[in-house]
C-alpha cells in the first residue's frame, strides 16, 4: 500500500485510506445513485488492503454509515473506522453545529447504531464551520467525548477543523491521536502544525486533499504530472504522502477503477525537483 503504515493510537493503519463522504448523493445529501456500486467500492477498498475508512453519520445524513455496515459488517479485525461528531444536516443541506453534551451523546449513539458496533474506533470532534476553523474553547465538547471514551463507547479521540490552540487544549483533556483539517497543495496553513504533530507521534489527516468540490488546478501540478506520467490528482496525493510520515490520506471516490488508479498511482515517488516545483503552488 502506498506510503506504508502509521500507528494510530494503538492501531496500525495504512497511510492510504478511504473517505466515504462521496458515497452519499450530490452535495453529500441523500442516497447514492448506484447503491450496489457504492457497496462495491467499499469492498474493493478493504480487499486492496486499506485499513482506515473515514465517515460520519451526517453524510447523507445517515447514508454512508449504513452503506459501510451493509458492505463490510462484520468488520475485519484490522479495519479502523473513523467518524466525526459536532455538526448535523438541516433540510436545506446545511451543516449546523451540534456540540452541546446532549447533542454529542446522541450523535455517538447514532453512529454506534448505524455502524452496528458497541465501541467506535475513533471519533473526531469537529469544530469551526463550513468556512474553516474558528476561535473558541473546545473544552466542553471534548470533555464530553472523553467521558464517553471512559464509558467504553469510544476507543480513540481526534479533532477536526481546528486551530493549533484547540489541538493543544484538547490534549490537556484526553489523548488526541489525530487532527483532521483541510490541507492540500494549495492550502498550506497547517504546515507548522503538521511538523509539530509528527514530532509528537500524532497523525494528520487532510480532508479535501484534492481541493474539495473544486478540484486542484495548477500549471505546476500539470507539468509535474506530465513529467512523471501520472494524473494531476495522483501527483497531489503522492505529494501529501511525501509531505510527512504522519500524514494519512482519505481520498474518496465512487468508482472502483478510480480507487485502484489512485492506489497504484500514488506509489510514484516524486523527485526533489518535482517536490520543489509543487511547493510553489501553496507559497
Amino acid at each position: 500500500m502506498p506510503g506504508g503504515t502509521w500507528i494510530l493510537g494503538d492501531r496500525q493503519v495504512t497511510r492510504f485510506g478511504y473517505g466515504a463522504m462521496q458515497l452519499a448523493g450530490p452535495w453529500v445529501v441523500g442516497p447514492p445513485a448506484d447503491h450496489d456500486g457504492a457497496l462495491a467500492v467499499l469492498r474493493a477498498a478493504v480487499q486492496a488492503g486499506i485499513t482506515h475508512i473515514d465517515t460520519s453519520d451526517a453524510y447523507g445524513p445517515r447514508v454512508t454509515n449504513e452503506l459501510i455496515r451493509q458492505a463490510l459488517h462484520p468488520y475485519p479485525a484490522q479495519l479502523l473506522i473513523a467518524t466525526k461528531v459536532g455538526a448535523e444536516r438541516d433540510a436545506r443541506g446545511g451543516w449546523p453545529t451540534a456540540r452541546r453534551p446532549g447533542d454529542l451523546r446522541r450523535q455517538v449513539q447514532e453512529n454506534l447504531q448505524a455502524l452496528g458496533v458497541e465501541t467506535l474506533d475513533l471519533v473526531n470532534m469537529r469544530m469551526g464551520d463550513a468556512t474553516g476553523p474558528g476561535p473558541g474553547s473546545i473544552a466542553e465538547a471534548f470533555t464530553t467525548l472523553a467521558q464517553l471514551q471512559q464509558e467504553g463507547l469510544i476507543h480513540h479521540l481526534g479533532v477536526s477543523n481546528v486551530t493549533a490552540e484547540q489541538v493543544a487544549e484538547a490534549r490537556t483533556i484526553a489523548p488526541v491521536v489525530c487532527v483532521q483539517n483541510m490541507y492540500n497543495l494549495a492550502v498550506r496553513h497547517d504546515d507548522d502544525l503538521i511538523d509539530d504533530l509528527a514530532r509528537e507521534g500524532i497523525a494528520y489527516v487532510p480532508f479535501f486533499p484534492l481541493g474539495g468540490f473544486t478540484p486542484l488546478q495548477s500549471e505546476a501540478l500539470s507539468a509535474v504530472a506530465q513529467r512523471v506520467g501520472a494524473t494531476p490528482m495522483v501527483v497531489a496525493l503522492s505529494w501529501l504522502l511525501q509531505r510527512s510520515p504522519n500524514v494519512l490520506l482519505i481520498p474518496g471516490t465512487k468508482s472502483v477503477a478510480h480507487l485502484r488508479e489512485n492506489i497504484t498511482g500514488t506509489a510514484t515517488v516524486l523527485s526533489e525537483a518535482d517536490l520543489a516545483e509543487l511547493d510553489t503552488i501553496g507559497r
